[in-house]
């Protein structure tokens, strides 16, 4: 089947062998699977709608990402910008206030690999996709102007040409570039770069992820002191607090994280690029009852940070964790 001609008989598959990447898209630009999934069911049912009208112009491929951008431009001109809680403040300590949670809309919110990573595209094409879903890039996205976000995706996470992009948002090569350079400045002034690919976790990684959900789940510090690097950190949305450093991670586990003694962890296929667990606290009824999203991050032979997304309820099912586990 060729990308610049629709099949009036196979329009709904055609369409669909895109949801992937465009879910990608989206995510990148809107930092929520939720707004990411509706901006994309929007832009193929645009596209369903205006098939007929389709001259084969430019690809269809890059006809959906037009249609794409254009919804998720529209989204954001009513929505605030998404953070992760490192972006609100300095870090706390355990005696800091909790705070009340802050709304969903405030965080970047987790993606599940499975939705974004193309399971047809080869290795070297997935690790750039999962590098470029990471919790920190897409964060640091949110704080570039739309235009500026989509171009720096399109051009340095995509590959496209700027000759492309510029036909794709109907402006100029110069602005493409100008506006490239800007947005590569914007991630430089908050320590963040697009980077290499990453790598499937090798063998020592796999032993070290492995030594850390024994040690967690048996709440063993001494063993998980050799795993946690000194500066490691955490963070728990929807709650601004965030820790810094390790002992401060461990007085918390101690204090007022102790409900999350006894816990149980299930792997998932991944989060953003990184490992993630469900975690599953102890319910006083028997069993375990879902608590957090542990997404992990791991740099050489360290645990670097820990990400607990508490909004349970609604992102177990988008993992596909079970809703509890029995003893």
């Amino acid at each position: 089947m060729s990308d610049t001609k629709i099949d009036r008989d196979g329009v709904e598959r055609q369409l669909e062998r895109h949801r992937a990447e465009l879910t990608g898209y989206c995510y990148r630009m809107l930092g929520s699977p939720f707004e990411a999934e509706d901006a994309v069911q929007e832009t193929l049912t645009r596209a369903w709608r205006a098939s007929d009208r389709f001259e084969g112009r430019s690809s269809l491929r890059t006809w959906l990402y037009r249609i794409a951008s254009n919804v998720c431009f529209d989204a954001l001109k009513a929505s605030n910008r998404r953070a992760r809680p490192m972006d609100l403040g300095g870090s706390g300590t355990t005696d800091s206030p909790l705070g009340a949670p802050l709304p969903e809309s405030t965080w970047i919110e987790p993606m599940p690999d499975a939705r974004v990573v193309r399971a047809d595209a080869d290795p070297a094409e997935q690790a750039v996709e999962r590098e470029s879903i990471r919790l920190a890039f897409v964060a640091a996205l949110q704080f570039l102007p739309p235009k500026q976000r989509a171009v720096l995706i399109l051009r340095e996470v995509l590959r496209w040409e700027a000759s492309e992009v510029a036909a794709l948002l109907e402006t100029s090569v110069a602005s493409v570039n100008s506006a490239l350079q800007r947005a590569r400045a914007g991630l430089a002034e908050r320590g963040i770069t697009e980077g290499d690919a990453a790598p499937e976790l090798d063998e020592e990684q796999q032993e070290l992820l492995a030594r850390y959900v024994d040690a967690f789940e048996r709440y063993d510090m001494e063993s998980l002191t050799s795993l946690l690097a000194e500066d490691a950190m955490q963070s728990m949305p929807p709650f601004a607090l965030w820790i810094s450093g390790r002992d401060e991670v461990f007085k918390w586990w101690l204090g007022p994280g102790i409900g999350c003694k006894n816990s149980r962890l299930v792997p998932t296929t991944g989060a953003n690029g990184r490992p993630a667990f469900g975690q599953y606290k102890p319910s006083p009824g028997g069993g375990y009852a879902p608590w957090a999203l542990q997404v992990v991050e791991m740099e050489g032979d360290k645990v670097v940070e820990l990400t607990f997304f508490l909004d349970a309820k609604t992102l177990f099912p988008l993992f596909g964790l079970p809703a509890r586990l029995d003893d």
